[in-house]
């Protein structure tokens, strides 16, 4: 009778001392991977060198496509598409595994700076779904790109090293903050109050009435350090980050804490499946999408046409393309959205179904259907799907688990799955549960990272 009943058990009762040793080093790798890779310009950075390294090569440099080649495309830098071209036509559909680069921060807005009082502050619009009050109080870095009127880039990193300074969003004393305590979590800090602090010192050799003369003095250290000057501003992304590290968290060290794992964890453990990936039956690709976050819009998020045109590309080096051979490529398709599924927290376990959610070291997380209420706005995915997907697990050995995110009408969530399924594609997600989602620290477990990674590659490979 026990063996016709499903049993939930850790995945790392049954992990052996050698597989140990691999789950940990294969860790070691995806922390050194979030922390040099903390945005999605710097995904797509890190990531095409990994894929380079590994014999891929930028569409533009093939000719014509043949079983086996290695092929990538980069969108206005935020976008990466790879796949290894299969035996099996493109006309019989590929295998996608596609996760998205971008991750809940805080933007700078197009006229930042300013002074207040005598303190300097760097204006932000917070980007995704964050809880405010969990920005304040913690060292802060700034990434990202600066261009100028004449084209010349500028690349800012500062708050990362240990001999570079930080910035923070202050708050109030607890002395001082009965009236702000009384307020709902999600009114005690406003969005305009998400301000960065960056200088006090004034500029001096300002005059001596001159007014905002920190701010003056801050911009004189920018335009020496980067060139710039206040206008640059406008045509700047720069975004602001956890300056913590990832690292091991736990005495046993089976959990890992870093900020942007949803969704660098699918991102890079798809980036190291189709690495390993050689001369598939079908073609093989993996993709990274943009603005997930704040809903897939815009020429880098997923509901633009750029991925339709990356394999339409194929099919033109292929030399098979046609009218309408597109969309029927897409129908015999099958993908994986790879994004994490919200684990189960034990200390707030009254929001989550226990028999059907993601449990911390129980394996990747299948998410059958996302949406909110009554599954609204969420790609349901269809009976024989999820069958074919549990045949390629289990017969891999793969360790998985079936989950919904949380309690019916507790809340929910959206992923890039609907936006492929539109397109005719069979669709499921898969990622790999985490605790305190969306917050700057999230937290994963060792043996869930390396099963998406093992479950990925599967997927491809099938």
């Amino acid at each position: 009778m026990s063996d016709l009943e499903k049993k939930k058990k850790s995945g790392w009762e049954k992990v052996s001392k050698d597989l140990e040793e691999k789950i940990m080093e294969f860790a070691k790798e995806y922390m050194y991977y979030l922390n040099n890779a903390k945005t999605e310009r710097e995904i797509v950075t890190f990531s095409e060198k990994m894929a380079r390294e590994n014999g891929f090569k930028d569409i533009s440099e093939y000719e014509k496509l043949e079983p086996g080649d290695k092929v990538y495309y980069k969108n206005r830098e935020k976008n990466l598409y790879l796949a290894v071209i299969g035996n099996k036509s493109l006309e019989e559909g590929i295998n996608i595994v596609g996760a998205h680069a971008d991750s809940p921060r805080l933007d700078l807005k197009p006229n930042p700076l300013v002074q207040d009082g005598n303190m300097a502050y760097l204006k932000t619009h917070y980007y995704g779904g964050i809880k405010k009050y969990q920005w304040t109080a913690i060292p802060l870095a700034i990434h990202g790109v600066i261009f100028k009127e004449n084209g010349e880039k500028v690349t800012v990193n500062i708050g990362e090293n240990e001999d570079e300074p930080v910035f923070t969003i202050t708050d109030l004393l607890p002395h001082l903050a009965k009236e702000q305590q009384q307020k709902k979590l999600s009114e005690a800090i406003s969005g305009e109050n998400l301000s960065i602090l960056v200088g006090n010192i004034p500029d001096k050799d300002a005059e001596e009435k001159s007014t905002d003369t920190i701010k003056k003095n801050i911009l004189k250290i920018l335009n020496k350090k980067y060139g710039i000057t206040e206008d640059d501003f406008m045509s700047s992304e720069l975004e602001v980050v956890p300056a913590f590290k990832a690292r091991t968290l736990g005495f046993d060290e089976s959990l890992i804490a870093g900020y942007g794992q949803d969704d660098k964890v699918c991102v890079y453990t798809s980036l190291r499946a189709i690495l390993n990936v050689e001369k598939p039956e079908r073609t093989a690709v993996c993709l990274f999408s943009d603005k997930e976050e704040i809903g897939s819009m815009g020429n880098t998020g997923m509901e633009s046409h750029v991925f339709d045109t990356f394999i339409a590309e194929l099919l033109n080096k292929a030399g098979i393309n046609r009218p309408n051979l597109l969309d029927k490529v897409f129908c015999n398709s099958r993908m994986l959205s790879a994004d994490v599924d919200a684990g189960v927290d034990p200390l707030y376990a009254q929001v989550s179904d226990i028999n059907n959610a993601g449990i911390l070291s129980e394996g990747i997380s299948i998410n059958k259907y996302t949406g909110a209420g009554g599954k609204n706005n969420s790609s349901d995915a269809n009976a024989e799907y999820v069958a074919f997907i549990r045949k390629i697990f289990n017969e891999n050995d793969i360790k998985f688990q079936l989950a919904e995110l949380g309690k019916v009408d507790i809340g929910g969530g959206g992923t890039i799955a609907y936006i492929l399924a539109n397109k005719g594609v069979d669709v499921i997600d898969c990622g790999v549960p985490v605790l305190s989602m969306h917050a700057p620290y999230e937290v994963t477990s060792k043996f869930d990272v390396y099963e998406a990674y093992r479950a990925y590659e599967a997927f491809f490979k099938n």
